[in-house]
């Protein structure tokens, strides 16, 4: 089981903090460092000093990183045009020497939107969906050729499909927990579905419902990667992890249930439930950037001893 680590950057964090995160997991041996995309604080706090775009940020850490993949969950949909946002991601991950991943998402907060005077159409699934066409109908096309779209929100007429990501295409995640349509979607565009914050159970129903899906559509099941987003709070003992739990903000009841919550042979097992519905991959939310320690602890005494 590959553990890698999402971090929210909007709650409060510069790009020291987060290269600091970043260098960190690397060099502990983590698989993966993401970020979410928003502009505003989603929980309360002061968020000081105030936002970090995703894909500068991603910029940044592709250089001043070595082995580590690096990723967005999720890019939202609305904050970029596609043929832009191609670009921008294929620039990154040949910064990176090819260790990007690009988490899509349609965008749900709409109060960040009004903030930063960002639209927020109604029909965001649609244009995620067109979203989708366009960046890796880009990444396709051959060197040399044009990729022209008509759609219902998007039109892009000859356009160079360039640069090229280096491996020809970013592998693309996808997550949500809707029954029918992000299956679907997934099922077309996904190299991994991921599903957030969810109880084992829940979990492994979303993972069949996206199985199910590719089938439908003609793909191989086994061929997407499936995922799962927690909360992280590890401790050595009872009294550290109610300590981590409030330093976030977090009800440790809260979070043992859909979340990884415990010391590390507690979550261990917590870990076995999510492999039994499916995962072959948890992402850590870590909330406290500065607990550098929890993340030591977790590398050595619950990523290293996993199967």
């Amino acid at each position: 089981m590959d553990l890698r680590i999402l971090t929210e950057p909007q709650r409060g964090a510069d790009y020291p903090a987060l290269l600091r995160v970043a260098r960190a997991a690397e060099d502990l041996g983590f698989d993966g460092f993401f970020r979410s995309d928003h502009y505003v604080k989603v929980a309360p706090g002061d968020a000081l000093p105030g936002p970090t775009d995703a894909w500068i940020t991603l910029a940044g850490l592709a250089r001043e990183t070595r082995t580590i993949t690096l990723g967005t969950m999720m890019t939202a949909s609305t904050f970029r045009l596609p043929g832009v946002l191609a670009v921008q991601v294929a620039q990154v991950d040949q910064m990176s020497g090819g260790r990007i991943e690009l988490g899509l998402g349609a965008g749900w907060f709409e109060r960040e939107h009004l903030a930063y005077g960002i639209p927020f159409p109604a029909a965001r699934f649609g244009r995620l969906e067109e979203q989708l066409e366009i960046l890796t109908g880009m990444w396709d096309t051959p060197v040399g050729k044009t990729f022209s779209h008509e759609g219902p929100h998007y039109r892009l007429v000859d356009c160079p499909a360039l640069p090229k990501p280096v491996r020809g295409r970013v592998p693309v995640l996808i997550g949500g927990r809707g029954a029918v349509r992000t299956p679907a979607l997934a099922a077309r565009f996904a190299d991994e579905f991921n599903v957030p914050f969810a109880s084992p159970d829940d979990t492994g129903s979303q993972f069949d419902r996206v199985r199910e899906a590719a089938g439908a559509a003609g793909r191989d099941p086994d061929a997407l990667v499936y995922s799962a987003a927690l909360t992280v709070c590890v401790g050595r003992d009872a009294a550290e992890v109610a300590r981590r739990a409030a330093a976030i903000g977090r009800d440790l009841h809260e979070l043992r249930a859909t979340g990884l919550a415990g010391t590390p042979a507690e979550v261990l097992r917590t870990l076995d439930r999510y492999r039994a519905a499916g995962a072959s991959r948890i992402y850590l939310q870590l909330l406290d950037l500065a607990d550098l320690d929890q993340l030591d602890l977790i590398a050595g005494q619950v990523a290293a001893r996993l199967p």
